[in-house]
């Protein structure tokens, strides 16, 4: 009677590709928890803290509200008085108010500018529309800013953050896989050109094609190459460093962290203080707020600091690269590990492929 013979290296084999399955399989694993705890850690209650509004008037009346308003609301308002419309005008261009109310006994008016962000706008409205609503009045709200024709809401900037992000970063894959044997200055080269590409698809689809970006392209598309530049230059720098694992590293620094920081869903106002204080001076937010600054406050409110936290993080990748260049040199990377990450460019290009879809 004969018998089926068995195949002795099956078993092994069928271990091994298991095996091999699952440690690739940690990286998807990651980013599916990191971006959970992320989103809905940064989105999922907004309320407000230290939302700043003001009561325009000096009367006894005026002093009395805002005093009502504040004791009402505790930490949630930042609550001041101005004595005129003037200097609340100055103060919601110069993006220190969020909105500023005008008592009326008849007509009511919230000043805001929307510009600088339309979810913190809604909660200063229904501050005072609870006001108004107890006089028996409605509120009238005047908006400052103009927005663009094609971002009414004015998050389309946010869309365009994203575009920039999963451009640059999806790019650093091949940079540093595929051309991993090219010398440093040929990459930071090949980066730089890049982030090029990347800066100007996304302001011709922003400005052009979908008209949220409506004037001063030149200078939103330059905060935009800042932006992309430092994120590949970052990414090429870490991946001499990471290898396979500089993808997830790069969505954590760019996608995670930076997109729920940027202020372009909710403000850190309306976040916690986590992602709030993150707000000051991550990447995203530089490139956001400075792009709302050039577009809606004519190029003040706070744009010099923006730009300087592009160029920052743009030293940063600089100074990546230039560490990963001495690692190289002194020869501790050597041509098995270049070899093997060529092998991997595959698996991490269909990986940033899924996570772009």
């Amino acid at each position: 009677m004969s018998s089926t013979p068995r195949n002795p290296a099956a078993a092994p084999a069928l271990g091994h590709s298991l095996k091999h399955l699952a440690v690739h399989l940690i990286t998807p694993l990651l980013m599916c928890l990191g971006m959970a705890l992320a989103y809905q850690g940064a989105f999922h209650q907004p309320e407000p803290h230290h939302l700043k509004v003001a009561v325009v008037g000096t009367t006894p009346q005026a002093q009395g509200l805002a005093q009502a308003i504040r004791a009402k609301a505790g930490d949630a308002l930042d609550v001041r008085t101005l004595p005129d419309r003037a200097a609340a005008e100055q103060q919601l261009k110069d993006r220190d108010l969020v909105g500023a109310f005008v008592p009326d006994a008849r007509s009511p008016e919230l000043i805001v500018a929307k510009g600088n962000s339309d979810t913190s706008v809604v909660a200063a409205t229904a501050v005072f529309t609870g006001v108004t609503d107890r006089q028996g009045v409605p509120l009238h709200v005047t908006d400052l800013t103009t927005p663009a024709k094609g971002d009414p809401t004015g998050q389309g900037l946010f869309f365009l953050l994203v575009a920039l992000s999963i451009g640059s970063y999806a790019s650093v894959a091949v940079i540093g896989a595929a051309g991993a044997a090219l010398g440093m200055r040929i990459r930071a080269l090949v980066g730089l050109a890049v982030s090029l590409v990347v800066s100007v698809i996304g302001i011709v689809t922003a400005g052009p094609v979908f008209h949220v970006v409506d004037h001063d392209a030149a200078a939103v598309w330059a905060l935009g190459w800042l932006y992309s530049a430092g994120v590949v230059f970052i990414g090429i720098g870490l991946h001499t460093f990471l290898k396979k694992w500089t993808t997830l590293t790069m969505m954590v620094l760019f996608v995670m962290l930076n997109f729920t920081t940027s202020g372009g869903i909710y403000r850190p106002e309306l976040q916690n203080g986590f992602f709030g204080t993150l707000h000051g001076f991550w990447t995203g937010a530089g490139f956001l707020e400075g792009a709302r600054s050039i577009l809606y406050f004519d190029g003040g409110a706070g744009l010099g600091g923006h730009v300087l936290t592009l160029v920052v993080w743009l030293l940063l990748g600089g100074a990546a690269m230039v560490a990963a260049a001495l690692y190289e040199r002194r020869g501790r990377r050597p041509l098995e590990a270049a070899r093997s990450e060529e092998a991997d460019v595959e698996a991490e290009e269909e990986m940033e492929e899924a996570v772009a879809v």
